[in-house]
């Protein structure tokens, strides 16, 4: 399911990463790594706060939906 679905606080494990390659890469950069752990914090608008490898990161629905847990 894509990670905008996903429930607050849950770790889960990302097992695909969809989009352009230059998506791909910028959500890569990020730390968002097929394999990897990611939890959402909170949702603010149409935005998702995401812990991501000790860090917090802000992604939009749309990026969110690219990344499959």
């Amino acid at each position: 399911m894509p990670l905008v679905y996903a429930e607050r606080e849950q770790p889960q494990i990302i097992r695909k990463i969809g989009g352009s390659p230059e998506v791909k890469k910028h959500l890569a950069d990020l730390g968002f790594n097929v394999g990897g752990e990611v939890s959402v914090v909170s949702s603010l608008g149409e935005n998702l706060i995401v812990k991501v490898k000790e860090s917090r990161v802000a992604v939009s629905d749309e990026l969110a939906k690219k990344i499959m847990v």
